[in-house]
């Protein structure tokens, strides 16, 4: 598997509503051996965090189901990411 950097920005629509359903569905990727470190950025922009996946292609379809990219509250890019 590999590691791909989920950014999850917010948008000028952000709903707060939103950040419990976005915790809940982080717990599900991390039960599933998916997710292996989230956090939210201190300014209050967005946050990031780091998924396995075993392509791009995949991380997308994992990242895009994100309650935050479904309700349009931010936006998510997704990089193949080669940590150190």
């Amino acid at each position: 598997m590999n590691r791909y950097l989920v950014m999850a920005m917010r948008l000028p629509q952000f709903d707060t509503a939103q950040i419990g359903p976005h915790r809940d569905f982080l717990d599900g990727l991390r039960d599933r051996g998916r997710l292996e470190l989230a956090g939210g950025f201190s300014d209050k922009s967005g946050g990031a965090y780091v998924l396995r996946a075993s392509d791009i292609d995949e991380a997308r379809v994992l990242a895009f189901g994100d309650p935050l990219h479904l309700t349009g509250s931010s936006r998510i890019d997704v990089f193949e990411w080669q940590a150190a």
